[in-house]
């Protein structure tokens, strides 16, 4: 074969690899995408029907959102709330909330708050808090931040929203109680939000 044609041909098939290639490449991603879409939905609803049972709503919880931004909520970021509904009907919004001060950073969380301002749950998200003290935040590891359940602004009452340490009602994490201030706090601070602004939370337009 001519050297001409030799690099002529070479250069073909190198160029039909390339497409190739690059064919299984963009099919893996749109394949590994929707995946991946998939996984991160499955996530999120496993998180929020922790706190809002399948059986307490009809709405797609994960996509009744609206982002909101608020220094009550820890943050000057927009975080989401989402929003629970039966029937149409608003059931509970969950915040997303943070502590900016716990021990070893911000402590992310979620407040499921139902529509007459009862706590349903709490669930801490992300935190960076001492394992085997401050990591006692995450249901995963304890049972503590199970005590939120059914609390709301007037049960235990404003000033008794504190560790039992500083005279308030609720238990604090044992050698971690910059933690659980940080915690008690987020959580008393959202209850506070969600009381000013529950009406505008439910009227406005979804993903707003």
């Amino acid at each position: 074969m001519k050297p001409g044609k030799s690099m002529l041909v070479s250069a073909s098939l190198l160029a039909a690899f390339a497409i190739g290639g690059t064919a299984i490449v963009a099919l893996t991603y749109t394949n590994t995408a929707d995946r991946v879409s998939q996984n991160k939905r499955d996530y999120t609803l496993g998180k929020l029907h922790e706190l809002i049972k399948p059986d307490q709503h009809t709405n797609d919880m994960d996509r009744d959102t609206i982002q909101v931004q608020d220094k009550m909520l820890g943050t000057k970021e927009k975080v989401l709330v989402y929003r629970a509904r039966k029937n149409n009907q608003p059931v509970a919004a969950i915040i997303q909330s943070v502590a900016p001060d716990g021990y070893s950073g911000r402590i992310e969380m979620l407040v499921a708050i139902k529509y007459g301002g009862e706590l349903a749950g709490v669930r801490v998200v992300g935190h960076r808090e001492t394992p085997g003290l401050g990591d006692a935040i995450d249901a995963r590891k304890s049972d503590w931040i199970e005590q939120f359940s059914g609390k709301s602004l007037q049960n235990p009452g404003e000033t008794a929203w504190k560790v039992n340490r500083d005279g308030g009602k609720f238990d604090q994490i044992t050698s971690a109680t910059i933690t659980s201030r940080a915690v008690i706090k987020c959580i008393h601070n959202t209850l506070k939000y969600y009381e000013l602004n529950r009406d505008y939370l439910f009227k406005k337009q979804d993903n707003e």
